[in-house]
């Protein structure tokens, strides 16, 4: 059996093999609390392992380790609030559209598939994904019922069809996000203009919505199990071309390309505003990425800080208060 390193062992290795000044209890206490594999060996590049950061002090790898830490507690509650107010803001739509019970949305509304001639390879996919999508909300059903949550027990003992807004409550931002897929144009539609984010040059098929919360999706997942998020590793697609050249419409902001986190702070305080959230919440939002990012400018080199946030960073973040 291979034995491992202690932690003063671990800190020898780091000076011996990586070149890295490390030494005395600070970095010790430093190292312990960030852990050499979650710490050290998930901050040491820059989205590929590849791409390796050139550290010479364990003082620059503590920096941008806090760096993500406080970029996960800065877009935590917002995109938890984004979640909620978008699922809400459908409901709201759909509410004036009919009951709400999922039956009947899946039998009038979540019929997208019957744009497409029948049989063709359009109709078999996305009725195929209405059938999965069918399948994702009975599954979250029966493990919450089993689970003894009470609003979804309550409408099967009371043998009452569960309202959309239960199922809300137990399903996934991605699987949310499915749903939206799956609603047929003018519902998607209704959805896009009730949030403010139809445009008739970006949004003619009400698309804009379900890919808004795709991207968000996998920053939302990496912040919610402290996955690294600094470098964007998390960005498993490239966003639609239609969706970047959107959000530089409406914000003024160029080269939205969702390559640097700060271009995923762009689209949340985008969703925010068109929620209605305040000027001066927004702005104070703003100061706290840019005292962020200066702060960790101090404590590494600059061509590092370049190559985690970009080099229009200043740019980005004056357009973005002038947005606001």
């Amino acid at each position: 059996m291979v034995k491992g390193k202690t932690t003063n062992g671990l800190m020898r290795h780091l000076r011996e093999q990586h070149g890295i000044s490390i030494n005395g209890s600070k970095h010790k206490k430093e190292l312990l609390n960030m852990g050499y594999y979650h710490g050290y060996k998930g901050y040491r590049f820059i989205r590929h392992a590849t791409n390796k950061i050139p550290y010479n002090n364990f003082d620059e790898i503590a920096a941008v380790y806090q760096f993500d830490l406080n970029l996960k507690a800065l877009f935590y509650p917002n995109i938890m609030l984004i979640e909620t107010a978008l699922k809400n803001y459908t409901l709201d739509t759909l509410i004036k559209l009919g009951p709400v019970d999922f039956d009947y949305i899946f039998s009038h509304l979540l019929n997208d598939y019957k744009k497409h001639p029948v049989g063709s390879s359009d109709y078999r996919k996305k009725l195929k994904s209405r059938l999965n999508l069918r399948n994702k909300f009975n599954t979250a059903i029966a493990y919450n019922y089993s689970q003894e949550k009470a609003f979804i027990q309550h409408f099967f003992h009371t043998n009452q069809p569960i309202p959309l807004w239960a199922i809300f409550e137990v399903i996934s931002l991605g699987e949310f996000g499915f749903f939206l897929q799956c609603l047929n144009e003018p519902t998607r539609i209704d959805i896009a203009k009730d949030l403010g984010m139809h445009t008739t040059s970006h949004n003619q098929d009400g698309r804009i919505v379900e890919q808004i919360i795709f991207l968000i999706k996998e920053l939302r997942n990496s912040v919610a199990h402290n996955s690294v998020v600094f470098d964007c590793r998390f960005k498993k697609s490239n966003p639609s071309s239609r969706l970047k050249s959107y959000l530089q419409n409406e914000t003024g902001i160029a080269n939205i390309m969702f390559d640097n986190i700060v271009d995923y702070f762009i689209i949340v305080i985008f969703i925010m505003k068109s929620l209605g959230i305040s000027k001066t919440e927004l702005k104070r939002l703003v100061r706290n990425f840019h005292e962020e990012s200066e702060n960790l400018r101090k404590n590494i080199p600059a061509s590092v800080h370049t190559s985690i946030m970009g080099s229009d960073l200043k740019s980005k973040i004056t357009q973005l208060q002038s947005y606001i």
